[in-house]
């Protein structure tokens, strides 16, 4: 089954500028600091963090390159594999039911279908979101679900810059009930510094695409910006944002973020934006991370690393202040994209070795779950 969008539907639109990247190798800004030394761990831990419990479990095998996993008020997940387009339906026993291939997805290098959301008031609108990349720009698109039936699809927004890299793409609703998108700068650097261009930012915006009451620019859905390429996004149980981006050459980075504020992309890399730009609250190499999903769980954040290759906890104070990151799963499942924390306390983490940039393994891609403590 091919799920149709309504191709007029376009509510919301940007100018889109062409991408250029820049040379490998290229140096950002000046402000450098070292990375906080990550602690290895070769045993698993539970979302509260003790690693005398089982390893993680294989919940499902033979995924394609799955982006982005989300909960229903059931207990089963949404998952979205990138380049195949597919929306799957998967419970919590490794059921895995699919529930249609989205149309319009084109993918292409770093682009897809990505981002998924549950409406927090589904149980009464059935509402899901969808990121994707199309022919001429990502795009966020509205479902209705009704049990395993897609229907009723409504681009709420368009015109988000598209390119072969940096395409953003993860969507999540926070405490306020609104939802926040990521975006990318598609290797074109300077957009993530122009507040009328939606890529390079964190977007806020309600469930038919529109500014969200409240944001920080008036009429504008940008929540935050000076961003390079978020993929993960969490709240602490205080209301505080966190975010995951991809640094270029040095470091990347978790951000806590605040709205209206300036994150520093391309001129600052890391920490040294000197009060002018917000830096971030944890660094670590690019060969360690590569941050994608986010989630919080257990008095700590929990990232999936790509290039990394492992899942890093940490722990976070009831200030908001970090601790000293901690890595687990170090190379044992490849490359780890999607991270959600389940409402049976679990967490659950997607494979990415299909992606094209992994090894994969004969039962990948997978998901699986570290059971709660």
């Amino acid at each position: 089954m091919r799920i149709g969008i309504p191709a007029a539907v376009a509510v919301t639109a940007a100018a889109l500028l062409g991408a250029c990247s820049a040379a490998p190798g290229t140096q950002v800004g000046a402000g450098r600091t070292p990375p906080p030394a990550p602690t290895a761990s070769p045993a698993t831990s539970t979302p509260g963090g003790d690693s005398r419990v089982p390893e993680a479990r294989a919940l499902v095998k033979g995924l394609a390159a799955p982006w982005a996993i989300a909960f229903l008020p059931d207990g089963d997940a949404l998952v979205t594999e990138r380049d195949s387009a597919r929306l799957l339906r998967v419970t919590p026993q490794g059921n895995v039911t699919p529930l249609g291939t989205i149309e319009g997805v084109s993918p292409a290098g770093e682009g897809g279908l990505m981002g998924v959301a549950v409406s927090p008031d589904h149980a009464t609108d059935n509402y899901i979101f969808l990121y994707f990349t199309a022919d001429d720009d990502n795009r966020i698109v509205r479902y209705r679900l009704t049990g395993d039936k897609l229907s009723d699809a409504q681009v709420i927004l368009s015109g988000i810059p598209k390119g072969a890299i940096h395409n953003g793409g993860r969507l999540a609703f926070g405490p306020d009930r609104r939802l926040y998108a990521t975006t990318g700068e598609v290797g074109d650097r300077p957009l993530a510094q122009d507040r009328g261009s939606l890529a390079g930012k964190i977007l806020r915006m309600t469930v038919d695409g529109k500014p969200a009451p409240g944001n920080p620019f008036d009429g504008s859905l940008v929540w935050s910006y000076g961003h390079r390429n978020v993929q993960g996004l969490a709240w602490d149980p205080s209301g505080r944002l966190f975010a995951t981006e991809f640094g270029a050459d040095t470091f990347d980075e978790v951000n806590l973020i605040r709205e209206g504020q300036n994150y520093g992309w391309p001129e600052v890399e890391g920490v040294g934006g000197g009060g002018r730009f917000v830096d971030p609250v944890l660094t670590w190499s690019t060969g360690e991370a590569s941050p994608s999903g986010l989630a919080y769980a257990g008095g700590s954040l929990w990232a999936g690393a790509l290039r990394g290759a492992r899942l890093w906890r940490v722990p976070v104070s009831g200030d908001g202040t970090v601790g000293t990151p901690v890595a687990h799963f170090h190379e044992k499942y490849g490359r780890l994209r999607a991270v959600a924390a389940a409402p049976d306390g679990s967490l659950w983490v997607a494979t990415s070795n299909k992606d094209g940039r992994g090894s994969p393994a004969a039962d990948d891609d997978r998901i699986l779950v570290i059971p709660a403590g």
